[in-house]
């Protein structure tokens, strides 16, 4: 097993995102079992739609609005979230630096 099966960095991750606005901007850095671990730093909107899979945020930097399901929520940097599979949810009002990592894991329709 390398290091690039285990480990990856913020810089390497940003200098992978896509860089034209209509392309969902996310890389995917590791990948184990069900477990995936990726980066996100949506443009101007945030045009995704409830996954299969349990995830968490970590956000790294920005700030924002974190809307799940009907509830609204302001988020910073540091700031941790959780979505169960199949919720809906996005992120809006965001600072053009946002990023955060995302955790998928789980089996499709999510723990219990």
């Amino acid at each position: 097993m390398t290091t690039d099966d285990w480990m990856f960095g913020l810089e390497d991750a940003l200098a992978k995102l896509p860089d034209h606005p209509d392309v969902l901007r996310f890389h995917y850095g590791l990948r184990h079992g069900s477990m995936k671990v990726g980066l996100y730093a949506p443009s101007v909107v945030d045009t995704q739609s409830a996954h299969k899979q349990d995830e968490l945020y970590i956000v790294i930097r920005g700030s924002g609005d974190f809307i799940k399901s009907a509830e609204r929520v302001p988020f910073k940097a540091g700031d941790v979230m959780y979505v169960e599979a199949g919720m809906e949810h996005r992120f809006e009002n965001f600072s053009a630096d946002f990023a955060t990592w995302v955790i998928f894991w789980g089996p499709n329709g999510g723990e219990y």
